[in-house]
């Protein structure tokens, strides 16, 4: 009999930023909490907006990473985090890393962009989502960016549903939205502080009198009137409004429009709605999957946009659905300096492709695509039965390091990493003795 699958904490924090079309600094330690010797990350979910977007930047970045991806991975990779997945809709990006023993149990099932600005048809405004299993549980990550100004309270809330109403995956055996287990919802969302007047405002901001101003916020006020929104969770508000300020300083709006403080970035998320007992739909117990928020705050130390970032950490508790990978790779050494056989096995209900590819890469690569080398799983096997195959890899051109490496298993039906291997060394010519027949065997 199989044992329970036991229970597995992860660890989430979850960035969103209007960077106003700035680069990135040199130093993001605090917004990524790096120096916290407390934090044990297993995944960061970054979501930007109103990244440059002009024509020149934006070609660029069509061919090149954009300079915040590229700074991002520059900066995770060596933490053993691998970009899993992105998503860009002219100024707003949305990034998924995750440490690489995760990546097997990550499926990527869709990315979409969801324009709302000019009556749908212009990407200014709108959501972009990346929708995962995460070890057997659906979550969906959305990052956006709402209608501005304090008139168009209306008109957020509408884009909000419609953001939300577009994210379905038509054709696909993938549950509505709302039936997933998790929705993180963040961005730019625009909301403003009605009623009060600015110094009214900013003397409450001076005297950390925020509970007056939360009655006022226009999120708050909407999640009390609407059944829907209600659903959706935020924790608490104990940092000052993030909008709007002077760039290159922390001094709130001082041009001649004097834009009063806003609470315009917010981080959301919303567990899946439990059937009512008694009816036929099975209820998953709350302790099989479940979030709490462990920190809600803005970095008020970044002053290169009129927004400061905000970031929410959290603990996932799950029991996993998902216990074993699809494939299980074994580098069985190297028979010569040119070629290593690799084994691996695959689950009885794992479906391959003649895409199938096999990447060999070096412990702290950035994304799926920064491979050594690949070889294509069907071109090079030498070996298969129900279970086991072996392929050859073809390593001529690696130079002798003591870098450690990795294999991972890339399935293209599921466009995801299904099976990744222990980290190990290449052993170079040094450590290959002569056996009494005169062959180089591999001294493991």
């Amino acid at each position: 009999m199989a044992a329970e699958p036991r229970g597995r904490k992860l660890s989430i924090h979850v960035v969103t930023w209007n960077v106003a079309s700035a680069a990135p600094p040199l130093d993001l330690d605090d917004l990524l909490q790096m120096n916290n010797q407390n934090l044990n990350l297993d995944m960061y979910v970054i979501g930007l907006q109103e990244m440059n977007c002009g024509i020149m930047s934006l070609l660029s970045d069509t061919a090149f990473e954009d300079p915040w991806s590229s700074f991002f991975m520059d900066v995770l990779s060596p933490l053993s985090f691998v970009k899993v997945s992105s998503v860009r809709m002219q100024g707003l990006l949305l990034l998924v890393f995750a440490k690489y023993q995760h990546l097997p149990f990550i499926q990527i099932l869709s990315t979409k962009s969801t324009p709302t600005g000019l009556f749908g048809y212009w990407g200014n405004k709108g959501g972009v989502n990346i929708c995962v299993k995460l070890y057997g549980y659906y979550v969906s990550i959305i990052n956006c960016h709402l209608p501005p100004h304090m008139a168009n309270n209306v008109q957020r809330l509408e884009h909000f549903d419609r953001i939300l109403e577009m994210q379905n995956i038509e054709g696909h055996d993938i549950p509505n939205i709302l039936d997933h287990d998790l929705i993180l919802w963040f961005g730019d969302m625009n909301f403003r502080i009605e009623d009060l007047g600015l110094h009214c405002v900013r003397e409450a901001i001076k005297n950390r009198c925020y509970s007056d101003l939360w009655q006022k916020d226009q999120l708050s006020i909407a999640k009390r009137r609407d059944p829907l929104l209600r659903e959706f969770q935020e924790g608490p508000l104990l940092f000052p409004p993030t909008y709007k300020f002077d760039k290159n300083s922390d001094n709130y709006d001082t041009s001649e429009k004097k834009r009063k403080p806003a609470w315009t970035d917010r981080i959301l998320w919303r567990l899946k709605r439990q059937p009512p007992a008694g009816s036929h739909t099975p209820r998953l117990p709350a302790s099989d999957f479940c979030l709490s928020l462990k920190s809600y705050i803005s970095h008020v130390m970044y002053t290169i946009s009129d927004h400061k970032p905000v970031t929410g950490t959290f603990d996932m508790e799950l029991k996993p659905l998902v216990c074993v990978p699809l494939i299980t790779l074994v580098p069985e050494g190297l028979w010569t300096m040119e070629d290593m056989l690799i084994s691996y096995f695959l689950t009885p209900d794992f479906i391959s492709s003649s895409w199938d590819w096999i990447g060999l890469y070096k412990v702290g690569f950035r994304h799926i695509n920064d491979y050594v080398c690949y070889v294509w799983v069907k071109d090079n096997e030498v070996f298969f039965s129900d279970k086991l195959n072996q392929v050859y890899i073809n390593i001529s051109d690696i130079p002798e390091t003591e870098d450690q490496f990795l294999l991972c298993y890339y399935s293209n039906n599921l466009r995801s990493v299904v099976g990744i291997s222990n980290p190990f060394k290449i052993q170079p010519h040094a450590f290959l003795e002569k056996d009494p027949l005169g062959e180089a065997q591999p001294q493991i």
